[in-house]
């Protein structure tokens, strides 16, 4: 009888094991150490994701383009933080059979980016930038992409855009002067601003038009929406408590100023004055239809849609309580 038992008991932690593994997602995460790209970082920390008996297994991109060819592939689950536009882009190509799905919102609004030039520079402002010179963003479809070509256009500036990568490598090409206006996502280059190495000539905010648009939003595999759902699910409420773990835990800053090596008060002003916590809602993808004019008008897309067009696209799995 013992030995029977035994082996019940042996089966049964078995079952539970395997239970756990198929709870095991991967996750691709736009630029990492940023406020609103440290979620998964923070929900580790905070243990929500164990909470919730998934197990996290992050990999970082160099932006959302990056993200989205990894969640297409299906070498990942999950891609957070994609350019929406970009998205749109890929759909509109595939139709339904784009192996992608939008679950979430990830950003709504411009607020964390800026532009700027070298200290000695003669340009002010964007409107100061002449045609042909170039002025920097991560990658096509990425949300530096739309707030940077937003930007122009108030402005009505004929300068080049070019997509250079990350906010370091921009730092580098401007401080050398292949690029002539860089871009950056605080608290990066908050110090070279202070120290006076660098120039602010503007910001995301200025770009009003995407005010209460949804920039950025997080991706996941069909076939693992299929399979994975209720991990998925999972994750997400996970998401949303890491969320708002970061904005009410000091440890949250600690975190983040060590990641962008910068000082605490560096980091703490970063999120202070640039990333609004109302930016970050998930449950709603908003103003489609201006994304969808703005796909059109900076060539994403080669013909107008409307809403109804991709709503194959989304597939909200968690608005919350």
């Amino acid at each position: 009888m013992r030995r029977m038992m035994l082996a019940a008991l042996a089966i049964w932690m078995a079952a539970i094991g395997a239970g756990y593994a198929q709870d095991k997602l991967k996750v691709a995460v736009s630029q990492r150490g940023f406020w609103d790209s440290s979620w998964v970082e923070f929900g580790q920390v905070a243990g929500f994701f164990k909470e919730v008996g998934l197990e996290i297994e992050p990999f970082y991109t160099d932006g959302g383009a990056q993200t989205l060819t990894a969640v297409m592939s299906g070498s990942v689950d999950i891609g957070l933080s994609n350019g929406f536009l970009g998205v749109i882009g890929a759909y509109v190509k595939n139709g339904d059979g784009l192996p992608v799905r939008v679950i979430s919102a990830q950003m709504t609004g411009a607020h964390e980016l800026f532009w700027y030039v070298k200290a000695d520079s003669p340009y002010k402002s964007l409107k100061d930038v002449p045609e042909g010179k170039t002025v920097a963003f991560s990658s096509p479809g990425s949300s530096s992409n739309l707030i940077l070509l937003t930007l122009l256009r108030q402005a009505g500036s004929k300068a080049k855009p070019l997509a250079v990568g990350g906010a370091p490598a921009s730092f580098t090409q401007t401080m050398t002067g292949q690029v002539d206006v860089g871009w950056s996502v605080v608290p990066l280059g908050l110090q070279d601003v202070d120290a006076g190495k660098i120039r602010i000539i503007a910001r995301a905010r200025e770009a009003t038009e995407l005010l209460n648009q949804t920039i950025r939003v997080n991706l996941a595999n069909v076939e693992s929406l299929k399979t994975k759902r209720a991990a998925i699910v999972k994750f997400m409420q996970a998401y949303a408590k890491a969320i708002e773990w970061g904005y009410s835990d000091p440890k949250a800053i600690d975190i983040f100023a060590q990641n962008m090596k910068v000082p605490r008060e560096i980091a703490k002003k970063g999120v202070d004055e640039f990333y609004p916590k109302a930016a970050m809602q998930y449950a709603e993808i908003k103003d489609v239809e201006r994304s969808l004019k703005d796909a059109l008008d900076y060539k994403f897309i080669p013909s107008p849609k409307t809403p109804k067009d991709i709503e194959g696209l989304f597939d909200i799995v968690y608005k919350g309580k």
